[in-house]
C-alpha cells in the first residue's frame, strides 16, 4: 500500500512540476532589481519632505523649492560619479507664461534632469523615467505653506533617483533619461515644456515612465491594505492619432492595441517576472476618472508613454493641510508610506528601463497581409534600427 502511495505522489509531483513554467531572468537585470533599496528610498523621501514647501512657485532658496532641486541635482551628480562620464545633471530653467488661472504670471520653473548616455553611438532611443518634484496643499495656489508632499510625488522623484543611483554603474545601448519634474500641479509645465522640446528637436523616446503617487499602500474609506499590487495607466485611442492611423485602427480592429498599451504589457510581463510578490494591473485609460499626469504631454506629441501609480489611495493624505483634526491625521507625511512596497514599485521600473534600454529596437513597418479569409496570419516587417533581435513575441 505504501508503494502505491508513493508512485501516486511521484506520478503527482511530476505532473504539477510538468504544468510550471520556469522563470528566465537575466542576471544583469535581476542584479539590478537586488540593488534597489528600500532604505535610500526611505532617505530621499524624509529629505524631500523636510523643505517646507516643493510648490511650483515658492522662491525660498533654503526651504523650499529652489533648494530641493539642488538637493536632487547634488544626488544625480553623486550618482554621476560612478558613471565613467556618461551621466550628467543639471536644473534645466524655462519660462511658463502665466496663463490666467495657476500660473498668474509669466514664471521660471525648472526640471531636474540626469542624462545616462547610450554605449551606442548610432543608438538614437531615448528611455524616460519621470516623477513630479512639486507639491500642493489644499489650496493650489499657496506656494509658502507646508506641503511635504511625501507620496505626491516625493515618492515618483525617489524611485527615479534610486533608478539613477542604480542604473548610473551600468552601460546601456540606449540613453536613459531621469527627470524631477517641476510645475506638474499648475498644469503639467514642466512636462510640457520637456514633451515639446523632444518633439521639436525630434528625439526618438521609445517610452516614458511617469510615476505619480506610489508610494502607499493603504487605502482611505475601504480600508484595503496590500502592498502587492501596483497599476499602470496606458492611453487606448492615441491622443495624437491622425486621420490615416485612425483609418488603420478601424479596419484592423485595434483600439486596445495602442503603443503606449502595448508599453503597459510589456512592464506588466517584465515587471512581475523580476519582482516577487508583485501584480502590475493594466488600467484601460490614460488615467484616474478626472484627473491627468505627466505622461499626457508626452502622449499628445506622440510619444508612447504611461502612468505608474499604487493601487490604493488614500485621499487625507493627498492636497491636504498637515493637521489633525477630529482625531484624523491629515497631510501628505513620510509616515503613511509603505517603503517596502515601494521598493517594489521601483523594482518594476528598473526591470522595465534596464530591459528596454538593454534589448533591440522595435521592428519597423509591421503590417499583417489581409488580402484574402485564411486561418493563418502573415506578417511583414523590416529588421530593428539599432541591436539584433533575438526572438518577436
Amino acid at each position: 500500500m505504501r508503494k502505491i502511495l508513493f508512485t501516486l505522489s511521484l506520478l503527482i509531483c511530476s505532473h504539477v512540476l510538468l504544468g510550471q513554467q520556469a522563470i528566465i531572468r537575466n542576471s544583469s537585470v535581476e542584479s539590478m532589481v537586488r540593488e534597489v533599496s528600500s532604505d535610500s528610498l526611505k532617505s530621499y523621501i524624509y529629505a524631500l519632505a523636510s523643505f517646507d514647501s516643493r510648490h511650483t512657485l515658492n522662491t525660498d532658496s533654503e526651504k523650499g523649492m529652489p533648494a530641493a532641486q539642488q538637493y536632487v541635482l547634488g544626488k544625480f551628480n553623486e550618482f554621476a560619479k560612478k558613471s565613467g562620464g556618461r551621466m550628467t545633471a543639471k536644473i534645466e530653467e524655462f519660462i511658463t507664461p502665466g496663463d490666467g488661472r495657476r500660473i498668474p504670471t509669466d514664471s521660471k520653473v525648472a526640471n531636474v534632469v540626469a542624462l545616462l548616455k547610450g554605449t551606442d553611438p548610432n543608438d538614437p532611443r531615448i528611455i524616460v523615467v519621470s516623477g513630479h518634484l512639486d507639491s500642493r496643499n489644499k489650496d493650489v495656489m499657496d506656494a509658502t505653506g507646508g506641503a511635504p508632499g511625501a507620496n505626491d510625488d516625493g515618492s515618483g522623484v525617489a524611485v527615479v533617483m534610486e533608478l539613477a543611483r542604480v542604473m548610473a554603474s551600468r552601460e546601456f545601448p540606449a540613453t536613459v533619461l531621469f527627470v524631477a519634474f517641476t510645475g506638474e500641479e499648475q498644469g503639467l509645465k514642466g512636462a510640457t515644456y520637456l514633451a515639446d522640446q523632444a518633439k521639436n528637436e525630434s528625439w526618438k523616446i521609445e517610452a516614458v515612465l511617469n510615476n505619480d503617487i506610489v508610494g502607499n499602500s493603504n487605502s482611505s474609506e475601504t480600508l484595503i491594505s496590500n502592498n502587492t499590487v501596483m497599476r499602470v495607466f496606458s492611453e487606448s485611442i492615441p491622443l495624437a492619432e491622425d486621420e490615416r492611423g485612425a483609418a488603420i485602427r478601424r479596419s484592423t480592429n485595434s483600439d486596445n492595441d495602442s503603443p503606449s498599451r502595448q508599453l503597459a504589457r510589456y512592464i506588466k510581463e517584465v515587471g512581475e517576472r523580476y519582482v516577487d510578490h508583485m501584480e502590475v494591473k493594466l488600467i484601460y485609460r490614460s488615467d484616474r476618472f478626472l484627473r491627468g499626469g505627466d505622461q499626457t504631454p508626452f502622449m499628445r506629441n506622440g510619444f508612447t508613454a504611461v502612468r505608474m501609480s499604487e493601487m490604493n489611495e488614500n485621499f487625507p493624505h493627498q492636497h491636504e493641510n498637515v493637521r489633525l483634526e477630529d482625531g484624523i491625521q491629515y497631510g501628505d507625511l513620510p509616515e503613511f508610506m509603505d517603503f517596502e512596497y515601494l521598493r517594489k514599485v521601483a523594482a518594476v521600473n528598473i526591470a522595465s528601463a534596464a530591459s528596454l534600454a538593454s534589448a533591440a529596437s522595435k521592428p519597423q513597418e509591421v503590417r499583417i497581409d489581409v488580402r484574402g479569409l485564411t486561418n493563418f496570419s502573415k506578417l511583414h516587417w523590416k529588421a530593428p534600427d539599432n541591436g539584433k533581435a533575438k526572438g518577436y513575441f
